[in-house]
């Protein structure tokens, strides 16, 4: 394990001038026994409760590699063999909904896993099951059923400044929950190729191997970020962490929450980030932002106005600073979703609002609702009037409790549903028989699932 660099003392030595003069010294803090050390320790003992140690294990498949020289036996599979291998991995995670038991954790720390551990603070242990996740952002949200937990508030990470104090907790190494501090050293880094979508706020506090998913706070206690990734040689710590912003995890989340999956809205542009050389020939009145060299047809952007030319230098009143940040932050809004862009064209800032466009047909795998429910695909049905049956696997489980392509769900034991998030609102926690009640062509009739 490398050892973090301790802070030595320096010693200057003044040299005496040749007319004295009073010799004055920074004075020592002063504290009385009146008056309490300054400490972390209060606002840590409100947030810390809501940091979980995540363990994970699974199986993955890997290739094993076969010599030239045993293919004979084996046969000529061009030398690959598949085998399945058992792992275990360790990673942190956030409460951010004690009465639903939701917690936020890196999709790196719990992909391929077939059992997931949430560990608490008090000791307590529960087993965790994947509500969704998104690779290309690495956030996944998890649940678990359990009374008395503590959630911890989100800040709004569009309000950060670099040098604003910040402290990681997570459980690095297995080590159990630790603290560490430092300051918000950047923000908006984007273009590191950790993720596809990358808005990260870069930190100095330590961030090491098991953090994964924990917490980045602010001194009030307030979630600024979810600790993701390090840049270091093999894997240390030298004080460049990166983290999710809170903002763009909340956004993330409510989707997956609402569709069981993150369903981005398209604006519609190609572009590249603006530098000197850019700005140099195509005559620029700035050095920052998202140039916009192509506009699609019919896209989001066309309709709001957007040209090719045009620079983007913020979003919804936040500003922007390069093309990757641009993508990252419309790559955390969902589709459908308003947003408000200020252009730069021809000198003169302009705002204009796109409604983002989905970036596919949204469609939801039934089975993250109710496991009977496996082999359907859902999606919200037009003007908000229930969820329909998208598509539907033959011999499956949806398909065997009477379910039929083209089926539009209406109501769960007499509740009225009228998208996808009451769906998913309505069979959380239900125990015994559910009664879906379904609309098929102009015959209303209640189909029964355990």
């Amino acid at each position: 394990m490398k050892k973090l660099s301790s802070i030595t003392s320096i010693a200057l030595v003044v040299g005496t001038l040749a007319l004295s003069a009073p010799t004055s010294f920074a004075a020592l803090p002063q504290f009385f026994e009146d008056e309490p050390m300054p400490s972390l320790a209060p606002m840590l003992e409100e947030a810390t409760p809501a940091v979980v140690s995540i363990s994970v294990a699974g199986t993955q498949e890997v290739q094993q590699q076969i010599p030239d020289a045993f293919k004979f036996f084996f046969g000529q599979r061009r030398g690959q063999q598949p085998q399945e291998r058992p792992f275990r991995g360790l990673g942190s995670g956030v409460i951010i909904d004690a009465k639903k038991g939701y917690i936020v954790t890196n999709n790196h720390v719990v992909d391929e896993a077939d059992e997931i551990q949430v560990n608490l603070k008090d000791g307590r242990q529960f087993e965790a099951k994947k509500i969704g996740s998104d690779a290309e952002s690495d956030i996944a949200l998890l649940q678990i059923t359990a009374k008395d937990l503590t959630e911890i508030k989100l800040a709004d990470s569009d309000d950060l400044r670099v040098g604003d104090f910040a402290v990681a907790i997570g459980s690095p190494f297995g080590l159990g929950q630790t603290v560490t501090s430092g300051i918000v050293s950047a923000l908006g880094r984007s273009g590191l190729n950790i993720e596809n979508f990358e808005d990260f706020i870069q930190t100095d506090a330590a961030i090491n191997s098991g953090n994964s998913g924990g917490a980045l706070v602010n001194l009030k206690g307030e979630l600024i970020g979810i600790n993701t990734a390090i840049l270091g040689p093999n894997g240390g710590n030298v004080g460049i962490g990166f983290a999710i912003p809170s903002n763009m995890m909340r956004n993330l989340t409510n989707q997956i929450i609402e569709f069981g999956e993150v369903r981005r809205g398209v604006l519609g542009v190609t572009g590249n980030s603006i530098n000197a050389e850019l700005a140099k020939a195509m005559d620029l009145d700035t050095n920052q932002g998202g140039f916009i060299s192509q506009v699609a047809p019919d896209s989001a952007a066309q309709k709001a106005g957007i040209k090719a030319g045009d620079i983007i230098i913020a979003v919804n009143g936040k500003q922007v600073k390069t093309f990757n940040e641009l993508r990252g932050k419309i790559g955390s809004i969902g589709a459908g979703k308003e947003v408000e862009f200020t252009i730069l064209r021809d000198g003169r800032e302009k705002q204009v609002v796109a409604k983002l466009k989905p970036a596919a047909d949204a469609n939801i795998a039934a089975s993250t609702m109710h496991p009977m429910l496996k082999g359907a695909q859902f999606s919200s049905a037009d003007n908000n009037q229930g969820v329909e049956v998208s598509a539907l696997e033959a011999n499956s489980a949806a398909q065997a409790v009477g379910l039929r392509k083209g089926d539009t769900i209406i109501g769960v034991n007499r509740k009225k549903v009228n998208n996808l998030a009451q769906l998913r609102s309505a069979l959380e926690g239900v125990k015994g028989v559910v009664a879906l009640n379904v609309v098929r062509g102009n015959t209303e009739l209640y189909l029964m699932i355990r």
